[in-house]
């Protein structure tokens, strides 16, 4: 795309042209770059504004990304202003002016869609991916949703060794700690963040349910069985999936409860080449205890390897203010739908949390891997916020509620890996229990 054939442009070296002394924008170095990518993508289109004698009057941003691409000219347009105030007038009008306008949310919104589905490269546009999470991420609700567990005393759907898909996400009944799930479950991709949400060695009985009132089963693994010994090696031999199976610099969350750190620290060490930071969920308000009553749980924040991790709120300067107390309504608050909740997972965690976690570290599209589904609160958290799910969940019952409840809140149907349908094989295995019965 060129102008330089327009009869009011001229084409100049940038070395003949003068930078205003006195121009009040500053250009970062980020921002030429962007100017520069879009330079080279659409051309240069907007002319640089001189006067007579070749100062620079509007364009400074334009002319310095035109010196990093070592162009040997640029379109120009010279003008001839009445006086100096009207041009130093001018040099502030052009860049002030244009601030004062604002943003049709929902038209942005429509236009940063069209684009990302058509692959297109959005940084481009000079919004940055944060800005584009924040513009038309459907961002999950700030509250508890409701879930609902099969009748426990119907056998599940799922069996281990099965794959299934609801749209671009992935669930596998399975073993966390052995590499063929990690590899039947991503093929030869690998996870971009992860989120996980192990159990905490902590018997579900006595801790969960609200004074006896709910009654769940134990968790398949680590749920009290384990010596601290048992449960640290169990924590790492997972430790060792996730960063086998992380892309290098990959940012991993851990959900762990206060009794256990220092298992999950012990796990942690010499796998993860970073202890990045320790995030506190607070509550809106208390569980049960017997010994100071407990608002909060610990998100453990490590790093794989040594490539750059992804920061996308950087200290706020996105509009993304984060701190390490993260307050998000939990399983204990007294709204609608708590008691579904308890019902479903003892330990469900909000999808609000979660989201907010792969906005934070991972891209739109992006793989985010969970060892532990549960009740599949990452999974529905990736679906909300544009990236892709993958999760490993060994209980068969867990599995069969994940699967449903990503299939509520994408709309997607549920397709085993062999291409028939969750209701077609349900209705198989259904079949079969009855004749086996008889």
């Amino acid at each position: 795309m060129t102008i330089s054939n327009h009869p009011g442009i001229e084409m100049l070296d940038p070395a003949l042209l003068i930078p205003n002394p006195r121009n009040a924008r500053i250009h970062s170095d980020k921002q030429i770059g962007q100017i520069a990518a879009s330079i080279r993508r659409f051309g240069f289109v907007v002319p640089i504004i001189i006067d007579d004698d070749g100062n620079i009057v509007a364009g400074h941003g334009r002319w310095l990304a035109a010196k990093a691409l070592t162009y040997g000219e640029v379109p120009v347009i010279r003008v001839k202003f009445l006086s100096d105030a009207d041009r130093r007038a001018f040099a502030l009008a052009d860049n002030r002016i244009a601030e004062l306008s604002g943003w049709d949310e929902n038209l942005l919104a429509e236009e940063l869609t069209f684009l990302l589905e058509d692959g297109y490269e959005l940084e481009i546009t000079g919004f940055s991916l944060s800005d584009v999470d924040l513009s038309i991420g459907d961002a999950p609700p700030d509250r508890a949703e409701d879930v609902e567990l099969p009748d426990p005393s119907t056998a599940a759907v799922s069996r281990v060794g099965d794959l299934w898909t609801v749209g671009p996400h992935r669930l596998l009944c399975g073993d966390s700690r052995r590499a063929e799930s990690y590899e039947t479950l991503l093929g030869d991709e690998r996870a971009a963040l992860i989120v996980c949400d192990p159990p905490y060695n902590v018997q579900i009985q006595g801790h969960v349910s609200g004074n006896g009132r709910v009654r769940h089963r134990e968790f398949a693994m680590a749920s009290g069985e384990m010596s601290p010994a048992e449960f640290t090696a169990f924590l790492r031999a997972v430790f060792r999936m996730c960063t086998r199976f992380s892309l290098d610099g990959s940012i991993h969350y851990h959900f762990m409860d206060w009794r256990h750190l220092r298992e999950i620290l012990d796990a942690a060490d010499g796998i993860y080449s970073e202890f990045k930071q320790l995030l506190v969920w607070k509550k809106r308000s208390a569980g049960q205890s017997a010994f100071y009553r407990s608002q909060h749980e610990l998100i453990l924040v490590f790093k794989n390897g040594r490539a750059p991790h992804q920061n996308h709120f950087q200290l706020g300067q996105t509009g993304r203010y984060r701190t390490n107390v993260l307050e998000y309504a939990g399983a204990n608050g007294f709204y609608k739908g708590r008691a579904h909740d308890l019902e479903a997972h003892p330990t469900v965690k909000p999808t609000a949390l979660i989201g907010d976690l792969m906005l934070d570290c991972s891209r739109r599209g992006e793989l985010v891997l969970d060892a532990f589904a549960g009740s599949g609160s990452t999974l529905v958290a990736a679906h909300h916020t544009g990236r892709r799910g993958a999760a490993i969940e060994i209980d068969p019952l867990y599995v069969d509620t994940a699967l449903r409840r990503l299939s509520e809140a994408s709309g997607a149907p549920i397709t085993h890996a062999d291409g028939r349908s969750f209701a077609e094989i349900e209705f198989e295995r259904r079949a079969a229990q009855r004749a086996g019965d008889e």
